[in-house]
């Protein structure tokens, strides 16, 4: 059978996105990984299917797979696609929408100037939601990885993340370091890793090393995290303005407790169709 699909990006971050609303299908990991492949299918960081949601409560459900086939609970980047897409596609007129995901709810707000802001709710920091071993609660963890000791904090944004603060993003060892810290006995379901490079109180740079897809052009959940990280620690002030790779999100936080939002576009790039 013949899937439509439509590819899209945030910053960079690429995805390759599925209606399975008006389309029926059973998507495996093994789909995934064949068509995230850059060089025999169609090539992109995560995969998103939207669904039909299981809770009343909400408009839709969605579910994010990797290039290599794991399953993720969060994707920022993915969120501001994905209200873009159920809008471009006349699935729902509303501009504020609410949508289930792995790693819980959030809301999606389609802004007139068409940038989307994802209420992506309060940041866990205790170490066993996010998940991390660690025997209490800190601002930052040291870290024993490849013979040397690196001071990072452990958030959830819906999924792991460490944040390092670094001097340069440029010259940070994103290649050598993302993957070790990727796959860290301390960090039972991996973790993803973020460079953080703080400029001054509202602007830094990041680079991020994502879990099941290496570095990527710009991760969503990533600036959230170390957006909290940096005012968690005293190194920065909401509203906070991350610069990646791929271009720049607006990240507001308000402390403990209270919603993390980010801002930023979502752009499709083309249509297709995929046999399965």
């Amino acid at each position: 059978m013949l899937l439509r699909f439509t590819k899209m990006h945030g910053l960079g971050n690429d995805f390759m996105v599925l209606d399975l609303v008006s389309q029926h299908a059973h998507i495996q990991p093994k789909h995934a990984k064949q068509w995230g492949d850059r060089h025999t299918g169609i090539g992109f960081d995560q995969l998103l299917i939207v669904e039909a949601p299981s809770n009343p409560e909400v408009d839709f459900r969605y579910r994010i797979f990797n290039s290599d086939g794991s399953e993720v609970e969060q994707c920022g980047n993915g969120a501001r696609c994905f209200a873009r897409f159920v809008l471009d596609k006349r699935l729902t007129a509303k501009k504020r929408i609410r949508v289930e995901t792995k790693g819980g709810i959030i809301e999606l707000d389609v802004r007139n100037d068409g940038q989307i802001c994802v209420d992506m709710g309060p940041p866990r920091l205790v170490p066993a939601d996010v998940p991390f071993e660690a025997p209490a609660q800190a601002l930052s963890y040291p870290l024993d990885v490849a013979g040397q000791r690196v001071e990072l904090a452990a958030v959830s944004m819906g999924n792991p993340h460490a944040v390092l603060r670094v001097d340069d993003v440029i010259t940070a060892p994103v290649h050598e370091l993302g993957p070790k810290i990727e796959h860290h006995p301390r960090f039972p379901q991996r973790v993803n890793v973020g460079f953080l490079q703080v400029i001054d109180r509202h602007r830094a740079n990041l680079r991020v090393w994502e879990r099941g897809a290496g570095e990527t052009q710009a991760c969503g959940t990533g600036a959230c995290a170390a957006a909290v990280a940096a005012i968690s620690q005293g190194w920065m002030d909401s509203p906070v303005t991350i610069e990646l790779p791929g271009g720049r999100l607006s990240i507001e936080w308000g402390g403990p407790g209270k919603p993390v939002l980010m801002t930023g576009p979502a752009v499709r790039v083309f249509e297709g169709q995929v046999r399965l």
